[in-house]
């Protein structure tokens, strides 16, 4: 469902975001062998979305002493069962296949502004305070000109906001956008490309919140509003999760504005 990915260094291998299931997890240790036997350096999880991490469980099977970066917020949310929440929706979401599943979360928290050296390569995180959830993190490498975005912007895929923040998604991504110069832009979902990904993913948002935001001074409902910012977004109609996810969106949008206006 995401976007596995890991880095073979001098030293030894950094995977970030192992994927949906322990089933997942395995399959990227086994892509990892293909090209190296280096050692298993760390882990990093980008937010609380287990499609996202759960396939640590595979990385601390097979180094049990692996360290696990995330958010300090991601840390509080798994002690508090976000974990087993989303072995459920995997497991309804594959009718099963993803059995045996069991929440490994990360250990060692960051909280945003860090620079870690992991196996010579360099990680800077970023953190905005609300943007795809609240437990958002950011990790670009110079060395490789290259930036995970995390869901914070997919390409060519819409994905849930039932967490999130249109508005400060639209403030991290400009953000990150100023303060960045990579070359690589890797999303949660959808294929890796350039920053033409967080362009049109920010059109998508500030699609959803500005339209919103006019019409809701036009004192239209949210469930008035869905045939005209559909129509604002068509060149988004295409993009899986366009049909599924945009009512739902100008529902968290008109709540987003609304509370703005009080």
């Amino acid at each position: 469902m995401n976007n596995p990915a890991f880095l073979v260094t001098e030293t030894g291998v950094i995977v970030v975001d192992p994927g949906s299931s322990v089933q997942t997890g395995e399959m990227v240790l086994r892509q990892i062998r293909k090209v190296t036997d280096k050692p298993l350096l760390a882990v990093l999880n980008t937010h609380v979305h287990g499609d996202h991490w759960l396939g640590n469980q595979a990385m601390v099977a097979a180094a049990p002493e692996v360290p696990i970066y995330a958010h300090p917020k991601m840390l509080e949310q798994v002690a508090r069962g976000a974990g087993e929440e989303w072995v459920q929706r995997m497991m309804n979401a594959t009718n099963g296949a993803t059995a045996g599943t069991v929440p490994r979360g990360p250990t060692i928290a960051l909280e945003g502004g860090e620079t870690l050296s992991l196996g010579g390569l360099t990680f800077k995180t970023h953190y905005y305070p609300h943007v795809h959830t609240t437990t958002d993190l950011m990790f670009e490498v110079p060395e490789f000109g290259a930036l995970f975005l995390g869901d914070n912007a997919c390409n060519r895929r819409i994905v849930r906001m039932d967490d999130g923040s249109f508005r400060g998604s639209i403030e991290a991504l400009n953000g990150v956008q100023g303060v960045v110069t990579a070359r690589v832009l890797i999303p949660g979902h959808g294929l890796t490309g350039g920053w033409q990904i967080v362009d049109n993913y920010r059109g998508y948002l500030s699609g959803v919140y500005e339209g919103v935001a006019g019409l809701y001074e036009e004192g239209l409902s949210d469930f008035e509003m869905k045939p005209r910012i559909a129509e604002r977004l068509s060149r988004f109609k295409d993009w899986p999760g366009f049909e599924e996810e945009l009512g739902k969106h100008i529902s968290l949008a008109y709540l987003e504005v609304e509370a703005g206006a009080f």
